[in-house]
């Protein structure tokens, strides 16, 4: 796990390896890690994230996502994605209106999420 800050918003960043996150109180526990670093945003690389994740019949993404929601901590999945993606409508559908909204983000690699995150910082400024 790392902490940086990008755009004035700071981001806990899990490493590629580790424990799955496979459940809602898996989110919990990262939203007190990031509380406990004042981090706003947490980023997790697709690896770590349970296969049962991508598939939206089981409510695990939804119930994880909800958690983030909930508690206001912005939630970015990093990585590609495709394969799970060119399987399933319903998950295209996901990440694309998620993609417009301010808490739970899919972004493929660290470009991408700073990208979002000036984006997201020059928005609450105006």
């Amino acid at each position: 796990m790392r902490i940086d800050e990008s755009s004035g918003i700071r981001t806990l960043h899990l490493a590629p390896e580790g424990a799955s996150i496979a459940s809602p109180d898996d989110a919990a526990d990262l939203i007190g890690d990031a509380w406990a670093h004042d981090a706003a945003v947490v980023a997790v690389p697709v690896e770590r994230l349970a296969d049962d994740f991508f598939d939206l019949s089981t409510g695990i993404a939804g119930e994880i996502t909800q958690k983030f929601v909930n508690y206001r901590v912005r939630f970015v999945i990093v990585g590609d994605i495709a394969r799970q993606l060119s399987a399933s409508d319903a998950l295209r559908d996901y990440v694309w209106e998620s993609n417009h909204g301010q808490h739970v983000w899919f972004v493929e690699d660290q470009a991408a999420l700073e990208m979002r995150l000036a984006m997201a910082s020059a928005t609450t400024r105006r």
